[in-house]
C-alpha cells in the first residue's frame, strides 16, 4: 500500500503523517464558530476584477476553498492528488465536481477564469513538476483569466520562490500583474508569504 501523500511528493507524504486530517478539516470549522475569518482566500477570489464566474481549485485538498466559492455561486471544481482529503471535499460538497488527478497532467477539457491555488502547492509538489504544473494550469485559463498563488517563500536546495513562479508563467504565456504578501492585499514585503495574480491577455 502506498503511504498517504506518497504520490504527491516525498515532502507532501511526510506533512501528511503530522496531520490528523479529521482534526485538520475541524479546526477550520471551530475557527469559523469562534468568529475568526476563515475565507479571506474566498474575499481575495470574489473581488479579482473582474470577479470569476468559475474557478478551477488547483490542489484543492479538503476544500475549504472550493466549497466555500460554490456556496457564494461560482462554478467549482476541484482537482487534488490526495484522495484521502478529497473524500472530506465530497463529504462537504457533494454537488461539486472534485477531480482526482496531477495537475501537471490533468485535462478538464475547460478553461476557467481563475484558477486558484491556496495551499502552498508550489511548496509541496516536487521540483521538477513545478514548471509542468504551472504550464498545465495556464492551458485552463479562459483569455483574459488568472492563475492565483499562495505560497511561503523558502530559501535552499528545491525551496520555492516567487520568481521561479514568475518565471514558468511568463514560459506558459501568463503575465504577472500582482503580488502581494496577504490575502488581504498587504504590499509585497519581500517577507515569508507571497500571493501572486497572472493573467492570460
Amino acid at each position: 500500500m502506498t503511504e498517504p501523500g506518497r504520490e504527491v511528493s516525498d515532502r507532501w507524504a511526510q506533512w501528511r503523517r503530522s496531520v490528523d486530517l479529521a482534526d485538520y478539516e475541524t479546526r477550520w470549522k471551530r475557527m469559523a464558530e469562534a468568529g475568526e475569518a476563515t475565507h479571506g482566500e474566498a474575499d481575495f477570489v470574489t473581488t479579482l476584477d473582474p470577479p470569476p464566474s468559475t474557478v478551477l481549485d488547483a490542489g484543492c485538498g479538503t476544500g475549504r476553498l472550493g466549497v466555500e466559492l460554490a456556496r457564494r455561486g461560482c462554478d467549482v471544481v476541484g482537482v487534488d492528488l490526495d484522495d484521502d482529503m478529497l473524500a472530506f471535499a465530497r463529504r462537504n460538497a457533494p454537488d461539486v465536481p472534485w477531480v482526482h488527478g496531477d495537475l501537471a497532467t490533468v485535462d478538464l477539457g475547460r478553461t476557467f477564469d481563475a484558477v486558484v491555488m491556496i495551499g502552498n502547492v508550489m511548496v509541496f509538489c516536487r521540483p521538477d513538476d513545478r514548471p509542468r504544473i504551472v504550464a498545465n494550469l495556464a492551458r485552463h485559463v479562459a483569455p483574459g483569466g488568472v492563475v492565483v498563488a499562495g505560497n511561503a517563500v523558502e530559501s535552499g536546495v528545491d525551496a520555492f520562490h516567487p520568481d521561479e513562479f514568475d518565471q514558468h508563467a511568463e514560459a506558459a504565456g501568463l503575465v504577472r500583474e500582482q503580488r502581494f504578501s496577504t490575502w488581504d492585499r498587504a504590499p509585497d514585503d519581500g517577507g515569508r508569504y507571497v500571493v501572486t495574480v497572472h493573467r492570460r491577455r
